[in-house]
């Protein structure tokens, strides 16, 4: 930290030269005094503590060109900040399997600062120790950087803590702001906070870290988890008493799919290459697809999914997301604001879902290969009269003058035959197809297409029609694929990791505003009531099995083939 008493104090006695004899060169950041001496301008760091506000706000002069070059070359800035990482809930599932690893990864990479610690906080009764010993369990190194992984993962560890503390105790909280201080050791403080606990204690978590864990003199960020509340009003409850202690900006609502590879690479795709954005239109696409599936059910954790359900665990966030981000207009620029605004717009143009646009479905048991699979109300943490739907497909819409009559289908379930989520992008038959009798009455068959894999194995293909080489003429239906392993060796990071490394840096991209939430809950939350007040039965479907058949009617209405249940898919 730069002390006053470092300036020689004829230099001191310069600074006090009166505004009269001071002229400024305008073609360099140096002031000039009207003796010859050398002011240096101080360039304004955010969250800067006092004594480097005094030194801004006066002048550092120096009697000699040999001295003012000293300064010139000194870095305000350098080894002055910290951030420190308390992960609120850090003996849970989510901060054990994802948000140490994905820390441990950044740290690998060396994508955090040179300064830092990771303070994991909780209810249960643990040492520093016992949490290294528990986070070292699910570190891992890439497959591409395995060199010296044993002793980045040391280093590492040695930079996590543990505190002890009830969620709604501000006593609790003063002992971790201690704890921080002493590490951040006189430095510029920023604190980042990753709220991995149920959403029903958030508030008072945060009321406690904002009144009593707040940086004093660099930013405080809040990473908050989904689920968002339940529905318009307990989500807005949820918002206004976050912003009670905190400011928008302040608040980062993290929606992992957003940090996906496949998911950021979608603007990409579109804005930088000339020949997807003149087909991005009603004009071209016929229908996409926004498809979910997991091939296994709750398995014990249904006390939780019982109280969303499918369409507010996967619908109303990750698939409304990516379908906003998928159909917004160009923004102005890459900044955060200008992204959000256009996926705001995309999603207030949305037409209110209705009932008949929507097939409910619920897993059953099923034995297949001599292994019965149990159904949803099989589990004992399920009520045995559950209506909780845990598969959904609809038909949305958005009315404006781009996607004007284009159906936007949806479908999430659980205990299905695979795992997969992909966007499927199916464009219209070619008019007056000179070839549609090589295809026969089955005009999809000669459907382009294009698919975004976003997990597993991520990858690009477009679906073309190509003459197999031969004398006669026979069609065939290829496939440009861009395949991520194949084509790229190195490791895709988890989401977590962009995500993490977004909020520390302040980039909010990839983060939902208050007013994008609003509009998201505004869409679904009629539908979620009108099924809960009047009781409607979910369709059963057998566990592993592709879901309802009420999806296909669904499709067939708008004259659209789910791509995903194909031979060639």
């Amino acid at each position: 930290m730069v002390k006053i008493s470092s300036i020689s104090k004829q230099s001191a006695q310069k600074i006090s030269v009166s505004k009269q004899q001071i002229r400024t060169n305008s073609n360099s950041n140096a002031v000039l005094m009207q003796d010859g001496a050398v002011a240096t301008k101080i360039i304004p760091v955010e969250g800067e503590d006092t004594s480097v506000k005094t030194l801004k706000d006066g002048i550092l002069s120096a009697t000699s060109s040999q001295e003012s070059n000293d300064l010139s070359k000194f870095d305000v800035n350098k080894d002055e900040s910290t951030v420190s990482i308390t992960v609120v809930g850090a003996s849970g599932d989510l901060a054990k399997k994802k948000i140490f690893p994905a820390l441990f990864a950044l740290y690998y990479e060396d994508c955090l600062p040179k300064h830092f610690t990771i303070y994991g906080y909780a209810r249960s009764k643990m040492t520093d120790d016992e949490l290294r010993t528990m986070v070292s369990k699910t570190l891992t190194c890439r497959i591409d950087k395995r060199e010296n992984c044993g002793e980045k993962m040391e280093e590492f560890l040695k930079r996590c803590f543990y505190q002890s503390g009830q969620y709604d105790s501000t006593e609790n909280f003063v002992e971790l702001d201690k704890k921080l201080r002493q590490h951040e050791a006189g430095r510029i403080a920023n604190r980042l906070f990753y709220l991995s606990i149920p959403p029903n204690i958030f508030i008072d978590a945060v009321r406690c870290a904002s009144l009593s864990a707040s940086s004093a003199n660099g930013w405080t960020r809040v990473i908050v988890e989904k689920p968002f509340g339940r529905d318009s009003e307990s989500s807005a409850a949820l918002t206004s008493g976050l912003k009670q202690y905190l400011n928008e900006d302040q608040i980062f609502r993290i929606d992992h799919y957003l940090g996906k590879e496949l998911v950021e690479n979608l603007s990409v795709l579109r804005f930088s290459n000339l020949i997807f954005e003149p087909l991005w239109s009603r004009q071209y696409i016929r229908n996409v697809q926004l498809i979910f599936s997991e091939d296994f059910g709750t398995e014990g954790r249904g006390g939780y999914f019982d109280h969303y359900g499918i369409i507010r665990d996967i619908m109303q966030n990750h698939l409304l997301q990516i379908l906003a981000l998928f159909a917004m207009e160009t923004p102005v620029r890459l900044d955060a604001e200008d992204i959000r605004n256009e996926k705001v717009k995309v999603l207030r143009s949305m037409r209110p879902l209705q009932l008949d646009d929507v097939v409910i479905g619920q897993y059953k048991s099923h034995t297949r290969g001599g292994v019965t699979y149990p159904g949803y109300t099989e589990d004992k943490t399920v009520p045995k009269d559950s209506l909780t739907p845990t598969f959904a497909a609809a038909a949305l819409f958005i009315d404006n003058a781009r996607w004007d009559g284009v159906p936007f289908l949806m479908k999430a379930g659980k205990a299905l035959h695979n795992r997969s989520a992909e966007i499927r992008v199916q464009f219209r038959h070619v008019p007056g197809n000179l070839y549609a009798k090589n295809f026969g009455s089955n005009l999809d068959q000669s459907t382009n297409e294009l698919v975004i894999r976003v997990q597993p194995d991520e990858a690009i293909y477009l679906k073309i029609n190509n003459k197999v080489p031969g004398l006669g003429m026979r069609l065939d239906r290829s496939t440009l694929n861009l395949h991520y392993a194949a084509r790229y060796a190195k490791e895709i990071p988890d989401a977590y990791e962009r995500l993490l490394l977004d909020a520390v840096e302040g980039e909010r991209r990839l983060f939902i505003r208050s007013d994008e939430l609003d509009a998201a809950w505004a869409l679904f939350t009629p539908l979620l009531k009108e099924l809960e007040q009047k009781k409607v039965n979910p369709e059963y479907y057998p566990y592993g099995s592709r879901g309802p058949v009420g999806a296909h009617y669904l499709a067939a209405r708008y004259n659209v083939r789910w791509g995903d249940l194909g031979l060639e898919q």
